[in-house]
């Protein structure tokens, strides 16, 4: 009878053995996956902090077209809702005949290094009778630049010019003569002439 009890006693204890075990088990299982997911991130948490992957386009402001601190504004562009005095001083007048000023006239008591407002390839380098020599270039976003009545040219049709890169001089020209010594600057919009003040200093967008 004794030996009977004592096989009674050890019997429940070797149950609850067999019971813990493998519920020790499964918790440590669930404690190393909780821990293997805290430490690697998944796929697309890598994607979402990876700095290689760009959150928003980057942005350029457009330089003024000269550098030389004492140039000012000889002529302003033609605005049609611009006050009356300030299109008046906007006329061309050549040969007797009145236009509107599809640019900005930028003037200087000496001839002044004229330079791009923004990269981009140049297009047409040419010296015109009228305009003088002329400089267009092609920018991003169907934006052309256009710099007239120069004296110098330090660039050639098909180059690739910088932000800033100067691109000649300024000189004279036979379409505004009175304004002496002068740069002539144009913007052009999908081929349309815009008013040059509402884009430069401005930010445009790089595609």
């Amino acid at each position: 009878m004794i030996q009977k009890k004592v096989k009674l006693k050890v019997l429940p204890a070797v149950i609850m053995l067999f019971l813990l075990v493998p519920i020790v088990t499964i918790v440590f299982l669930v404690q190393q996956s909780l821990k293997k997911e805290v430490e690697e991130p998944s796929h697309i948490t890598e994607e979402v902090i990876n700095e290689t992957i760009p959150v928003v386009n980057p942005t350029k402001s457009i330089i003024n077209p000269y550098t030389d601190p004492s140039v000012t504004v000889g002529k302003n562009y033609y605005d049609y809702q611009a006050e009356e005095e300030s299109q008046r001083n906007s006329i061309v007048v050549h040969d007797n005949t009145y236009m509107q000023n599809t640019g900005i006239d930028y003037i200087a008591e000496k001839a002044f290094e004229v330079v791009s407002i923004l990269e981009g390839t140049v297009i047409t380098v040419k010296e015109d009778e009228t305009l003088g020599k002329v400089v267009e270039i092609k920018h991003e976003n169907n934006l052309v630049s256009t710099y007239q009545s120069l004296s110098e040219l330090n660039v050639k049709k098909g180059d690739v010019v910088t932000q800033g890169q100067v691109l000649g001089k300024s000189g004279t020209n036979e379409l505004d003569k009175d304004l002496g010594n002068h740069l002539h600057f144009e913007i052009y919009e999908n081929g349309q002439s815009v008013n040059p003040n509402n884009y430069l200093n401005k930010e445009v967008e790089n595609n």
